[in-house]
């Protein structure tokens, strides 16, 4: 155990008991702990102390609370968070299953009738988080959790307490906040002030991604593939899979489009 999982574990020993790590990504560490209170299994997402460093841990608390009335069928729920000896945390139910991402790996095109219901899932909860005032900001694969047969997208929150949180100094150390292979034209040039429609083509990637095995536009490196978001129009989905239907295709390059109108 690291010297940095022990002081993680020691600081939250009162409430929780770190097991073992689960998961891992540009911004966080992902453990899978015992909630002692209420002996049950969670998710304690750790951000990296790389942008911990860098960000303001009461702004990030205050961002992420906006989340946590959140209440949906297909929307992971945010249980705690907090700051312990120096680490900004908040804690998930832990789901049976697997990611998105792991099966989109394995399986490469999903069958469409499962793309089509994970898409209606997702889609459903988005609209609920954009009628409560709340973007994603990253929607992906990694953040949707397939679990006994249904959709749930996490982290609702959590970008957008990043950024405010740590606004131009983050800018400094050249984090790019989302995933470029599904950020929105809008949010890649750098608006921060984005609406739901800005999912919208998040979901419109992770669609086209489950259909045809990978996310449109991808370029060699990661600023190449936001610069083809910024001014490429994607292929239709029909030239690598003829079996969509013209109005599937239409509806995916919709939401698709560079300009949000």
């Amino acid at each position: 155990m690291s010297m940095d999982v022990e002081r993680l574990s020691e600081s939250l020993a009162d409430r929780y008991t770190i097991e073992r790590e689960i998961a891992r990504s540009q911004t966080a560490t992902v453990y899978l702990a015992i909630d002692e209170k209420h002996q049950r299994s969670v998710a304690i997402k750790v951000i990296l102390p790389d942008i911990t460093s860098s960000i303001s841990g009461q702004r990030f608390l205050r961002e992420i609370k906006f989340a946590a009335h959140l209440a949906h069928p297909n929307v992971l729920p945010l249980l705690d968070s907090g700051e312990a000896d120096g680490f900004l945390y908040h804690v998930t139910p832990y789901m049976e299953g697997e990611t998105l991402a792991s099966r989109v790996k394995r399986e490469r095109q999903l069958p469409i009738a499962d793309a089509v219901r994970i898409a209606r899932e997702i889609a459903d909860a988005l609209d609920y988080a954009h009628t409560e005032g709340i973007v994603h900001r990253d929607v992906k694969p990694e953040n949707i959790i397939l679990s006994k047969g249904h959709a749930l997208i996490g982290d609702f929150g959590v970008a957008r307490a990043i950024d405010v949180g740590g606004g131009e100094r983050l800018t400094q150390t050249g984090i790019i906040l989302g995933s470029p292979a599904y950020m929105s034209p809008e949010q890649a040039s750098g608006e921060r002030n984005l609406d739901g429609r800005s999912d919208i083509y998040a979901l419109g990637c992770v669609v086209y991604e489950m259909l045809c095995g990978e996310p449109p536009l991808i370029g060699r490196t990661s600023m190449s593939t936001i610069a083809r978001h910024l001014k490429q129009t994607p292929d239709s989905l029909r030239v690598v899979r003829d079996s969509i239907t013209p109005g599937m295709d239409e509806t995916v390059l919709k939401a698709l489009s560079r300009l949000p109108a």
